[in-house]
């Protein structure tokens, strides 16, 4: 992308910029104006009913100054060549556990690429730090009302998330999440725990003061660190036992049944991984006020079961017979296992076999199905009996690819297992009818992943 330039990469037919002869390779200079600089400047200023906008024409280099009326917020019909139509702004943290770090070498390049950019929270529910933002940044937010924005928090004890996120301006720039809840900005807030560090009392101050946020501050999950096998010369970090994962489950509960009857919300969520290692059955769905924070895994599970229960209540089996594979991560097998028993008891000679894969490619203690790598399947399962289809969750693979972390190919793992492979969606109806070989129509909810979905290698990063 060129620096500060707004290319023009496609216009829609039949849209109002095909009809003003706006066309591929034209670069928008200004709207009423002002210059454009990036998708949001653009959003806010082609909402008027009319608006005059400058384009340099892509083949003479002439310039259009074009007066346009149309519906209020009307499209114009224009896409860029980078959706965000700026660089993309790389952290600047320096993050005791920033899972980015524990890549190994040899991935491909976006995995290793750090966004810390409040306009991808807006666009794309990622989660910032606010470390990378500056008073114009915030006033700007406010202006445009990009909400909700996702706030990676950890702690608000300043000192404590300074050392955490290795960053001087962690501390200070807490107090944006007041001027956030001031100014009416709707809010989501994470908190990455780790062993010894901001659990315990810190996490009780934590919730505390965070709860003073309400209603702005709509949700607050607790996440547990992951950590892989590539730590070589990192912050000494140590995984959260069952005993230590009961007693996060305990806090969070406490602090629900304080909020709950004044706020009529929850607020604050444990993942999944809390209940899963804890032993713990997994909430009731109300307890989840809606699901704000499911790409963040906090609920995935419990709405699976929900969708899987819709799907199947109306059915009254029959004697079909099928026999598929299901592969997971290691911490949801046995939750994946009891849902298969509820399709088996309605279909008897439906065969399924539920395979929980070890992750060797990050440690054993990474255990989520999302970080599932192509290689270890192909390893785990070549010889082994799968059926006639081997289904893997869309969460293993990156968004709109067919490629694993590890850059292995769904072909790849076809060709190594000799078995047709079919890429589940995210809901439990889809999960019923690709284990029953019915039609599906397919829809992806992806958990908060650990790559930047929108390409950021495309645009070099803004340093600052």
């Amino acid at each position: 992308m060129a620096a500060g330039r707004q290319i023009i990469r496609e216009v829609i037919p039949g849209s109002i910029a095909e009809e003003m002869e706006i066309c591929a390779g034209d670069e928008l200079l200004s709207v009423n104006g002002q210059p454009v600089e990036d998708v949001f400047d653009y959003r806010f200023l082609t909402q008027d009913e009319e608006i005059d906008v400058l384009i340099r024409k892509g083949d003479s280099g002439e310039e259009w100054l074009l007066e346009i009326e149309k519906e209020e917020s009307e499209e114009l019909g224009i896409l860029f060549e980078e959706p965000l139509m700026d660089r993309y702004r790389s952290c600047h943290n320096r993050c005791i556990f920033c899972f980015i770090d524990q890549n190994p070498p040899g991935m491909r390049e976006t995995l290793y690429f750090k966004d810390d950019d409040a306009r991808l929270s807006f666009l794309q529910g990622n989660y910032v730090t606010l470390t990378n933002m500056r008073q114009k940044d915030i006033d700007r937010i406010i202006r445009y009302r990009m909400e909700p924005i996702n706030i990676s928090i950890h702690t608000t004890e300043p000192d404590l998330r300074t050392r955490m996120l290795g960053n001087r301006r962690a501390g200070e720039v807490l107090a944006y999440l007041g001027t956030f809840a001031e100014a009416g900005i709707g809010m989501n807030g994470q908190i990455v725990l780790c062993r010894g560090i901001n659990d315990g009392d810190h996490l009780e101050r934590t919730i505390a003061d965070l709860s003073a946020y309400l209603p702005h501050l709509g949700s607050l999950s607790v996440v547990p660190a992951g950590l892989t096998r590539h730590r070589e010369g990192l912050y000494p970090l140590e995984p959260f036992g069952k005993d230590e994962a009961k007693r996060v489950i305990e806090q969070v509960v406490s602090w629900q049944k304080r909020l709950y009857p004044k706020w009529k919300n929850h607020f604050i969520h444990a993942s999944d991984e809390w209940y899963l290692l804890a032993g713990e059955p997994i909430p009731e769905a109300e307890t989840y006020d809606g699901y704000p924070q499911l790409e963040n895994g906090v609920g995935m599970l419990r709405l699976l079961e929900e969708e899987i229960t819709e799907e199947l209540a109306d059915r009254a089996g029959d004697n079909r017979e099928r026999s598929v594979s299901l592969a997971c991560g290691m911490l949801p097998g046995v939750f994946l296992e009891e849902q298969m028993d509820r399709i088996r008891r309605l279909y008897p000679k439906v065969q399924i076999r539920c395979l929980p894969i070890r992750n060797d490619f990050y440690g054993e203690r990474i255990t989520v199905t999302g970080l599932v790598t192509g290689g270890d399947l192909i390893r785990q399962l070549q010889g082994r009996e799968l059926g006639d289809r081997l289904l893997i969750p869309c969460q293993m693979l990156r968004a709109g690819e067919d490629v694993f972390l590890d850059n292995v190919a769904v072909k790849d793992v076809e060709k190594s297992l000799h078995i047709p492979v079919v890429i589940v969606g995210s809901e439990g109806q889809d999960l019923c009818r690709c284990i029953l070989g019915e039609e599906r129509q397919v829809h992806y909810r992806r958990r908060q992943m650990y790559e930047q979905d929108d390409r950021s290698d495309r645009g070099t990063p803004e340093r600052r």
